[in-house]
């Protein structure tokens, strides 16, 4: 099965230790939607809140995410699935598209020698 990441964009700060009791319910509920469609998360992970981001670049290290954004990339995880339109389905249901969203996007494969 292909691979995709799924990045998951919430309203900033994003604090995962500030997810309400019915965020969590669905999200309990979400490993077994994806695999009700056929796919499988392979891993994922929840950031820490934006404010304890470090930006560089080039030389210049500043605290804070690089920009001030209303939303912010929260965690991600690793998705297997047929294909993108299942990949898509799966991501429809992921909580985070209630008051964020998600970015879908296949794993770069290099290409065979």
């Amino acid at each position: 099965m292909t691979q995709y990441a799924v990045l998951i964009y919430s309203p900033a700060p994003a604090d995962p230790m500030e997810i309400t009791p019915d965020y969590l319910a669905l999200l309990d509920r979400y490993p077994a939607q994806v695999e009700e469609l056929g796919g499988r998360i392979v891993t994922g992970f929840a950031l820490q809140p934006s404010t304890t981001a470090t930006a560089v670049r080039g030389d210049l290290v500043t605290d804070g995410p690089f920009i001030e954004a209303k939303e912010v990339v929260a965690g991600f995880f690793i998705l297997e699935a047929p294909d993108l339109d299942v990949a898509l389905k799966i991501a429809k249901l992921n909580p985070a598209t209630i008051d964020g969203g998600v970015e879908v996007r296949p794993l770069f494969v290099p290409p065979a020698e």
